[in-house]
């Protein structure tokens, strides 16, 4: 975990990262995709924007791991988060020549590797273990004041991952994977026989729970990890099987306001291929269609959202990153391959959409 100190360290080598990794062109009026996404290369950690097809237009240096990026919805920031147990994050202004901003949680929390954006981008949310607490929170980061963190509400529940604001502009969606974590042990999961994960809704404005909603029965070790949402206000879950590697527990569950929990049934067999492990959650532009990634089975499920019926399964060493695209999906893998192309990076587990249209 970095220290107060190397933090500081790296914010210097950031601003000078910078300038050097700053392209000559500018992208004025080109209308592309963009996204952004974590990597690690010759034991150096970074992370790009990138074009659709796999052009990297931006570099930007991490101290260390990261893992999710969120971009806030009125085109000015890109969030880089650190891999648990990590405390920095690093914010770049994309719509100006200013340096990277380095931040950090509190000395007793660390990020779980995800954040989302209020509408207006002023606040950013991220999750966050109180680890002596074993409990989960949601940091609240002022980006008007150069990302400083303003306060904190509970999750109503343990190991918080991924995090989304549902369209009312105020309806956060978490998933509590439910294990309990330390950074004294590192990543080693201290709990996995009394695991309680999770999904709840909270009012972001106050912190209060709006539900919760529990793993079906008898599911207890099914941690739920990353998410995305349909334009119905549907979450969809996927989860990382805790319990014993011969049992093929349902890896996507639907959970919605006012609805019960549910788990998408896919057939044993196809199941099977994922090895117990979803890395990764996108519903494609038209939402008619949940792509799973799987880098411990080295494929991806393309899932009708309808009928649960798989209509597809893409073969790819170590997939992880997905993400929506004019096409239907974008994925990224720890062998340097990003949607059509290869690059000289290993890419870590997500892909996040960056909007489109300004400069760089």
């Amino acid at each position: 975990m970095p220290t107060r100190r190397g933090l500081l360290l790296s914010a210097g080598l950031l601003a000078g990262s910078w300038a050097s990794l700053r392209p000559k062109a500018v992208w004025a009026g080109a209308r592309r995709d963009l996204f952004a996404a974590a990597w690690m290369r010759d034991g150096l950690a970074g992370f790009s924007v990138l074009d659709g097809d796999g052009t990297i237009l931006r570099d930007v240096a991490l101290p260390d791991r990261g893992h999710d990026v969120a971009a806030d919805r009125t085109g000015r920031w890109i969030v880089a988060f650190a891999r648990r147990p990590g405390r920095f994050a690093v914010a770049v202004d994309r719509t100006g020549d200013s340096a990277p901003i380095a931040f950090a949680t509190p000395p007793d929390r660390h990020f779980f590797g995800h954040g989302v954006f209020s509408p207006d981008g002023a606040l950013l949310y991220a999750t966050e273990n109180d680890f002596d607490a074993a409990a989960g929170v949601i940091g609240i980061y002022d980006a008007t004041a150069g990302f400083v963190r303003i306060g904190e509400f509970p999750t109503f529940g343990m190991d918080p991952h991924e995090l989304l604001l549902l369209g009312d502009g105020r309806t956060l969606a978490i998933a509590n994977g439910g294990i309990e974590t330390h950074p004294d042990y590192g990543r080693a999961k201290l709990n996995l026989s009394t695991m309680q994960p999770c999904v709840v809704f909270i009012d972001r404005e106050n912190g209060t729970l709006i539900e919760k909603h529990n793993v079906p029965p008898g599911l207890s070790q099914l941690s739920t990890r990353h998410m995305d949402m349909t334009a119905d206000g549907a979450v969809w879950i996927g989860c990382q099987w805790e319990g014993p590697p011969s049992a093929r527990p349902p890896l996507l569950l639907r959970a919605a306001p006012g609805e019960a929990m549910q788990p998408v049934e896919i057939a044993e067999l196809i199941l099977a291929r994922l090895s117990n492990y979803v890395g990764s959650v996108a519903v494609n532009r038209a939402g008619n269609s949940i792509a799973l990634t799987s880098p411990h089975g080295n494929c991806a499920l393309i899932v009708d959202a309808m009928t649960g019926a798989v209509r597809r399964i893409v073969e790819e060493t170590d997939v992880c990153g997905v993400a929506a695209n004019k096409g239907g999906f974008l994925f990224s893998d720890g062998e340097g391959g990003f949607g059509a192309s290869v690059t000289d990076r290993i890419w870590d587990n997500h892909i996040a959409q960056c909007g489109a249209d300004f400069s760089l």
